[in-house]
């Protein structure tokens, strides 16, 4: 059984999410790393490898990004991915989730896994729908919110989060497999396993490679135009009031409150 994992290199949860206007897109500059929704994915596949119910081959992380994205890669693979593949080429920029979508399921199909996991959402486009449109492209069943998996033969017993409740669900292999962050506690990788992620296979590839049609990638195969963002108005500075009379204070609180009829 072959596991392929979806991961992606986000901005640091410390750095300010802004838009590039010049671009429309995000600022993707300052500190990146591993989305962390995508370790409870490769958490996910590695339990499926240690339970036993069936032999896991191999577990291979998969990423659509600039060169920066090898570093989430090797942290893919500290986390327990076998080996990692990383689709880069220039004509990817600006791609919407129906592009990245499409060149994800090219690299997905070069594998053939037995099943796709990814996490629910990315920490910066919180789309929530790229499993759903790799699963449509690769014709898989596909499910979201996961938060139980077990694997019997070629089939899945998955337990998900929905609005009413909890369902359970039986899909047949292969499949693409969203799982929430409910659904364990991701490791933590050992000092080994860290010094060891660059010395594991990085297949690079470009989009000649896997025959992926430059006019539905990129802005040219996106169906989402970005409009014109801007940054909110900036706030006024508060009305510091010194206390040195208490009733002198107290009165130039209340005056402040009933102008403005909050009293």
């Amino acid at each position: 059984m072959k596991i392929c994992v979806l991961v992606k290199e986000v901005p640091d949860a410390a750095v300010q999410k802004r838009i590039n206007p010049s671009t429309g897109r995000m600022d993707r500059s300052g500190e990146k790393n591993l989305n962390p929704y995508d370790t409870h994915a490769i958490e996910a596949a590695m339990q499926v490898r240690e339970g036993g119910a069936v032999e896991v081959d191999e577990i291979v992380a998969v990423t659509m990004g600039p060169e920066s994205a090898i570093r989430a890669l090797h942290k893919a693979v500290s986390l327990g991915a076998d080996r990692s593949v990383h689709l880069s080429d220039d004509a990817l920029a600006g791609s919407d989730i129906n592009a990245t979508g499409y060149a994800l399921s090219k690299a997905l199909a070069a594998e053939q896994p037995d099943l796709v996991l990814l996490g629910q959402q990315s920490d910066d486009g919180e789309c929530y729908t790229i499993g759903a449109v790799v699963a449509d492209h690769l014709s898989m069943p596909s499910l979201t919110q996961v938060i139980k998996m077990d694997v019997e033969g070629g089939e899945l017993r998955c337990e998900r989060q929905a609005e009413y409740g909890y369902d359970t669900v039986s899909v047949q292999m292969p499949a693409v497999i969203s799982v929430g962050d409910a659904i364990n506690e991701p490791r933590y990788p050992s000092l080994k396993a860290i010094m060891g992620a660059k010395k594991k296979p990085l297949d690079k590839k470009a989009i000649g490679d896997l025959e992926i049609e430059a006019d539905r990638v990129g802005e040219a195969g996106s169906k989402v135009a970005c409009g014109d963002f801007h940054d909110p108005p900036a706030k006024t500075a508060g009305e510091i009031i010194e206390d040195e009379d208490t009733n002198e204070t107290v009165e130039k609180v209340v005056a402040w409150l009933d102008e403005r009829k909050l009293i």
